[in-house]
């Protein structure tokens, strides 16, 4: 096991301190309870631009945040997985970012993905039947962690058994139930080892599929066999792109699902709406997409000076948090944003990001989301919030990790 990384630290915690500006008591709770919008909200019309006092900036408007995203002189924030490692496509900006999208895009186009909806459908309901008969359950652990979670190393072509220590990996990447008294190092020594047994999990498996002389039909086959501007991928390229793929695959449907539920539970009008009527839950994914936000905040870096469309003055290096929560709360884009308005058109949300680094799986994510709320909602209609118990929210992504419903 090697030593954590000193600039991997430095940069965690540089990455880390761009959440300042909603590091006060009364946000931390909004951001921590189910019902945080009124929070950005506020914070949002007080000042366009919240700055802090390492030099740091916060941006909670569409128009300001919309213009960074476009900008060439803006680099991601979020660089590295492990030390220093980068994530692809994530970690990269410029020509490199633009090489490996082109390669990746396709695989995860809207028409590429549908035929997987039978198996989404599927397994929704197998998973259901678990614990139906029970009348309650933790909602996210039985069925809104294993359901994405499951489907995506299917795609990847990685083994249902091993699951559990998948889902482990994700947790100690993202900081999932680290205890509160943890140090910077101590964390991102948790997260590398996280990192570090995942790429020997990977390099044992292409080992043996190469061994074999068969790569194998699924996505780490075409991985190993693809070939960018004429070149095969290298090894380390292959392992930090499923390295992102992971993280991402195995949490933001995730916790998408289980906020989505939460708001139903909580809402029973607007559950009945789309129980009477599931051709409304295209628009609803949409429009909880917008109120619900997932992922909160994504991290930016000014490569040169500034000035946004609020007149605001960036200089050059600061690091900028992009509030997707704020944002799509804006008035100046969206009518009366507080309100869940399942007809709301036009719905120009960036909850799955904006810009260059704009979600690489958005097309999967709302046929995941809409597939299996409509599986969820048909074998159970009527369902609320255990009694006593108070939702709790991680961070970001934001999900309520003790979504304990209950049913008749």
């Amino acid at each position: 096991m090697t030593d954590v990384d000193q600039s991997a630290i430095e940069q965690a915690a540089q990455f880390e301190q761009l959440g300042l500006a909603f590091a006060d008591e009364e946000a931390t709770a909004a951001r921590a309870s189910a019902e945080p919008q009124a929070m950005y909200l506020d914070r949002m019309q007080q000042c366009p631009v919240i700055r802090n006092e390492n030099g740091s900036v916060q941006l909670l408007r569409m128009e300001d945040i919309l213009t960074v995203n476009r900008s060439r002189d803006v680099e991601q924030a979020s660089k590295y997985l492990g030390s220093n490692r980068k994530a692809i496509p994530l970690g990269l900006d410029g020509p490199e970012h633009t090489k490996y999208r082109r390669l990746l895009d396709p695989v995860f186009t809207a028409r590429r993905i549908a035929v997987l909806e039978p198996r989404i459908r599927d397994l929704a309901h197998k998973l259901i039947d678990t614990f139906i008969e029970d009348g309650e359950a933790n909602v996210y652990d039985r069925w809104c962690q294993p359901l994405p979670s499951t489907i995506f190393i299917s795609i990847l072509g990685l083994p249902r058994e091993h699951l559990d220590d998948f889902i482990r990996f994700k947790n100690m990447t993202l900081g999932i139930g680290f205890p509160k008294d943890l140090s910077m190092e101590q964390m991102m020594q948790l997260r590398i080892e996280a990192v570090q047994w995942l790429q020997a999990y990977f390099n044992d498996s292409l080992d043996a599929r190469e061994s074999s002389g068969d790569a194998g039909d699924d996505m780490i086959g075409w991985l190993m066999t693809t070939e960018v501007e004429g070149d095969r991928l290298t090894r380390e390229n292959i392992l930090d792109i499923l390295g992102l793929l992971m993280i991402a695959g195995l949490d933001t449907v995730a916790g998408s699902l289980a906020c989505m539920l939460s708001y139903f539970a909580r809402h029973p009008d607007d559950r009945a709406r789309v129980v009477a009527d599931p051709s409304l839950w295209p628009d609803a994914v949409e429009e909880l997409m917008r109120f619900e936000s997932p992922v909160t905040d994504g991290g930016r870096i000014a490569m040169a000076d500034m000035v946004l469309p609020s007149g605001e003055f960036i200089p050059e290096g600061t690091h900028m948090s992009i509030s997707w929560s704020a944002a799509n709360l804006d008035p100046a884009y969206f009518a009366d944003p507080l309100t869940v308005d399942f007809g709301r058109r036009p719905n120009p949300h960036i909850a799955f990001a904006s810009g260059f680094h704009r979600c690489l799986g958005s097309h999967l994510a709302r046929m995941e989301l809409r597939v299996a709320l409509d599986a969820f909602h048909r074998r159970i209609p009527d369902y609320r919030i255990k009694p006593g118990v108070e939702l709790a929210y991680s961070g970001n992504p934001r999900t309520p990790l003790n979504l304990e419903l209950v049913w008749r």
